[in-house]
C-alpha cells in the first residue's frame, strides 16, 4: 500500500499522509484500549500465527518462504485453494457458505522485497487475523446467513526496483476484483492491525456507511477507541480494486506506523492485544453483516 498522494508526487507523500492523520486526531497518542468485553476472536492463537510467519523471514511475492506460507494458508483455511494470478503469483481463497452476495474479508500475505524485511505489521499481522477470524465465524453458522469469502492477496506489494506502484502492486487484489468481484455485498480489507500503539481512524476512501457499521461494532464489543471518530489520508491498498468496481470497501490500516516498509517492522513492535480488539470487533460487524437475510430471532 502507498499513500495516494504517493502515487502521484513521491516527494511529498509520506509527509502529506502524516500530517493527515495528525490534523485529524487529538494530537496526542491515544491511551491503551481496555480488553474487549467479550471473547470469540482467539487472539493467542493469532498471536502465534503472526510469529511463525515472521520465523520464515522475508516473503516477498514468488518467493520460496512466500510460497510456504501459502500452502500453510490453504490449509488454514475453510475450503482452501489457491487462485492463480498473472505473473507466476496465486492468491488463497477460502470460503464459508451461505446464501446471497458474499462478503469478501482478505489481507495481504507477501511481505516488501527489501533484504531483512520481516513484515510483523504489514503483512503478518493482517494475515493472522484474518485466518483467525474464520476460525471464529465457523461457530454457529445458519443457513440463511451470507456467505463469507476469504482471500489472502498475493503481490500486494509492488516488485523491487519499480517506481510505479499503482502500475506495479496490487496484483492479487486487482485480478480478485476483475475476475471474481461481481455480486460482492461488501469487503473488508486487514492490513496495519498489530502495532502497539493501535489506533486506526477511517481510511478516507474507505465506504463511510460501512464504516460506520465498523464502529458500531467496535462500541459493542469494548474496541471503540481503537476506532476514533475522525478520518486519514487516503491509500492505494487492496481495497482499491474493488472500489473502482463501486463495491462497498474499506481498510483497516493505521498507517501511523514509523516502521512501515523498515526491517524495525519486527515482533517487539506489534502485540496480541492489538489483533484481540481488531479480531473482536470484526467477528462482531461481520456476524451481523451475514445476518442481513435471516429472519428477525
Amino acid at each position: 500500500m502507498v499513500p495516494r498522494t504517493r502515487a502521484l508526487a513521491p516527494v511529498l507523500a509520506v509527509a502529506v499522509a502524516l500530517l493527515a492523520l495528525a490534523g485529524c486526531g487529538d494530537g496526542g497518542a491515544a491511551p491503551p484500549a481496555a480488553a474487549p468485553a467479550v471473547d470469540r476472536f482467539d487472539a493467542a492463537r493469532a498471536f502465534a500465527d503472526l510469529r511463525s510467519q515472521v520465523r520464515l523471514g522475508p516473503r516477498p511475492a514468488g518467493s520460496a518462504a512466500s510460497r510456504r506460507l501459502a500452502a500453510r494458508l490453504r490449509r488454514d483455511l475453510p475450503r482452501g485453494r489457491f487462485e492463480a494470478v498473472p505473473g507466476g503469483l496465486r492468491n488463497v481463497v477460502g470460503s464459508l457458505p451461505g446464501r446471497g452476495a458474499p462478503i469478501l474479508v482478505g489481507a495481504h500475505y507477501d511481505t516488501k522485497d527489501i533484504p531483512g524485511f520481516v513484515g510483523a505489521n504489514d503483512g503478518a499481522g493482517g494475515t493472522a487475523v484474518v485466518v483467525e477470524l474464520a476460525r471464529a465465524l465457523r461457530t454457529g453458522q445458519r443457513a440463511c446467513q451470507r456467505p463469507i469469502r476469504f482471500v489472502m492477496f498475493d503481490g500486494e506489494e509492488s516488485p523491487r526496483g519499480s517506481d510505479d506502484f499503482l502500475r506495479d502492486g496490487l496484483r492479487g487484489s486487482r485480478h480478485h476484483a476483475r475476475t471474481r468481484g461481481a455480486g460482492l455485498r461488501a469487503v473488508v480489507i486487514v492490513d496495519f492491525v498489530a502495532d502497539r500503539d493501535l489506533a486506526i481512524p477511517r481510511e478516507a476512501s474507505s465506504d463511510v456507511a460501512l464504516w460506520g457499521r465498523l464502529r458500531r461494532a467496535a462500541r459493542a464489543v469494548g474496541a471503540g477507541s481503537v476506532f476514533p471518530p475522525t478520518t486519514a489520508a487516503a491509500v492505494l491498498d487492496d481495497h482499491t480494486p474493488f472500489l473502482e468496481r463501486g463495491i462497498p470497501s474499506i481498510d483497516l490500516i493505521d498507517f501511523d506506523y514509523p516502521h512501515w516498509h523498515r526491517t524495525s517492522d519486527t515482533l517487539d513492535k506489534v502485540s496480541a492485544r492489538s489483533l484481540d480488539l481488531v479480531g473482536e470487533t470484526l467477528v462482531e460487524m461481520l456476524t451481523r453483516l451475514r445476518a442481513e437475510g435471516c429472519p428477525p430471532a
